[in-house]
C-alpha cells in the first residue's frame, strides 16, 4: 500500500492522540456513530457546548447504522468525515486575482487528470465508506463538457444525500435546467462584488450579468437558499458588505462572506483581510434584527438572520477563528491527488494506484491511512503563507 503515497510529499507519521479539547471533540463523533445514543450535552460543556449545540433529534436523524462502514472516514482525533468536494477540472474561464497569479498557472496535462469512469469509482468507494455529501468544484466545473453525465451518476450512488456544485456562474444558467434534472440539488455561486467595473477588474474577464442571471435562475428552479460566496477583501469590495446583504431581503438568497485566504500565487497580505468581528459589525450597525441561527456541529459558516430578510447571512471565519475541530472535509483534486486539510500541503495519489490496478480495499486503506495523518488543526494564518500549498484553482474552491 505505501507505495502508493507521493513522494512529493512528506507525510507526518505521528500526531498526539489526546488532549482535553480533542477528547470532548471525539465524543461529540463518537455521538454520531453510536446507536441510539447523543453525547453531545453530557461531553461538551462551556465553551465548546455553545459552539456545537444541537439537537439530540438532529444527532439520531445522522447517525450511521453501522459504524464499521466508517470507520476508514474517522481520523485519529475522532472526527468522521461526510463531506467529500471532488474537483472536476482545472480550468477556469476567469482569473480571478485571488484564485490564480496574474501569469496564469501550469496545467495537469488532460492524460494526468482523472477521467469520468475514475471519478465515479473513487466517489463510490467514499460514499461506501459513509459520505453522504459531494460538492463538484473546480477551476469551473461547468466547463466540463460531461458535467451532466459526471452529475447523473454520482446523484444515483447508494446512500449520497446531497450533490452540490460550487461555480462562478458564468455558463450556469443555460446548463441548469438539465444539471438539475440530472440530480444537482444544491448550489454556491461565486460573486465578489455587485459592481460590473469592479468584476471585470477582479476577474480580468467581463460576465457580471451573467452571473447575476445564474442566481436569479438558480432561485426560479428551485434551490432554496442559493448560496453567494463573497471573499472580502479590505479596499476592494469590504465597502460593499451590506450591499450584500441587501439581496437576502426578498430573496432566499444565503450570502457567505469568506474571509481573504492564503494560497500560492495570490499575493496574500494581512492587511486586506477584513476580520469576521469587522464584517459582523458592520452588518450589525447597518441592520436591526440580526440574529444568530443555531448551527450544525460540522459547519464551517457562523450564520445569521435579520429580521425581515427572506434570506440569510454568514461568516466563514477561516483565517481569524477556524472550525477545525468539526471539519467534515476531504478533497479529492482533479489530477486525483487525495487532500484531507485545504491548508495543508500534504497529498497522497489515488489515481495511480487505481490505474495500477488497485483494488477496492487497497484503494480505502490509503484513504483511512490519509485521513488518520489529519492534523488536529491548520497553522495560524502568518504560517499559511509561508507554507508551499498549491494555488485555489489547483486544489479546487
Amino acid at each position: 500500500m505505501w507505495r502508493y503515497f507521493s513522494p512529493v510529499f512528506e507525510w507526518r507519521l505521528a500526531f498526539p492522540r489526546f488532549s482535553p479539547v480533542n477528547h470532548q471533540i471525539k465524543s461529540y463523533y463518537r455521538s454520531r456513530i453510536s446507536n441510539g445514543q447523543c453525547l453531545l450535552n453530557s461531553n461538551l460543556d462551556g465553551p465548546l457546548t455553545r459552539m456545537y449545540a444541537t439537537s439530540c433529534e438532529k444527532l439520531l436523524e445522522d447517525t450511521p447504522k453501522d459504524s464499521s462502514v466508517f470507520d476508514v472516514l474517522v481520523d485519529s482525533f475522532g472526527r468522521l468525515h461526510t463531506y467529500l468536494r471532488i474537483s472536476l477540472t482545472e480550468r477556469c474561464n476567469l482569473r480571478c486575482q485571488y484564485c490564480m497569479p496574474a501569469e496564469g498557472v501550469d496545467l495537469t496535462p488532460s492524460p494526468r487528470l482523472l477521467s469520468q469512469k475514475e471519478i465515479i469509482r473513487l466517489a463510490n468507494l467514499f460514499v461506501s465508506s459513509g459520505v453522504d455529501k459531494i460538492r463538484l468544484t473546480g477551476g469551473e466545473p461547468t466547463i466540463r463538457k460531461d458535467i451532466e453525465e459526471i452529475c447523473l451518476q454520482l446523484s444515483n450512488l447508494n446512500g449520497l444525500k446531497t450533490l452540490a456544485m460550487t461555480t462562478n456562474g458564468i455558463t450556469l444558467a443555460r446548463k441548469l435546467p438539465k444539471l438539475k434534472e440530472c440530480g444537482l440539488s444544491a448550489l454556491n455561486i461565486s460573486l465578489d462584488t455587485l459592481i460590473p467595473a469592479k468584476f471585470e477588474f477582479m476577474t480580468r474577464r467581463k460576465g457580471h450579468e451573467r452571473v447575476m442571471e445564474s442566481i436569479n435562475a438558480a432561485i426560479d428552479f428551485g434551490y432554496n437558499p442559493v448560496k453567494v460566496n463573497c471573499v472580502v477583501m479590505r479596499g476592494f469590495n469590504d465597502d460593499e458588505i451590506c450591499d450584500f446583504v441587501e439581496l437576502t431581503r426578498e430573496k432566499p438568497i444565503n450570502v457567505r462572506f469568506i474571509e481573504f485566504m492564503p494560497f500560492d500565487g495570490n499575493v496574500w497580505n494581512v492587511k486586506k483581510l477584513v476580520p469576521y468581528s469587522e464584517m459582523l459589525d458592520r452588518v450589525d450597525k447597518r441592520f436591526t434584527g440580526l440574529n444568530r441561527i443555531q448551527d450544525h456541529p460540522t459547519d464551517t459558516a457562523k450564520n445569521f438572520r435579520i429580521d425581515g430578510h427572506l434570506g440569510t447571512v454568514s461568516f466563514i471565519t477561516s483565517m481569524t477563528e477556524h472550525f477545525c475541530a468539526g471539519c467534515n472535509r476531504l478533497r479529492l483534486l482533479a489530477d486525483g491527488n487525495f487532500k484531507v486539510c485545504l491548508f495543508g500541503p500534504s497529498e497522497v495519489s489515488l489515481r495511480d494506484p487505481l490505474r495500477h490496478g488497485a483494488d477496492d480495499n487497497e484503494l480505502k486503506q490509503i484513504i483511512g491511512a490519509a485521513v488518520k495523518r489529519k492534523k488536529v488543526s491548520h497553522s495560524g494564518m502568518f504560517d499559511i503563507a509561508k507554507t508551499p500549498n498549491r494555488p485555489m484553482i489547483h486544489i479546487g474552491g
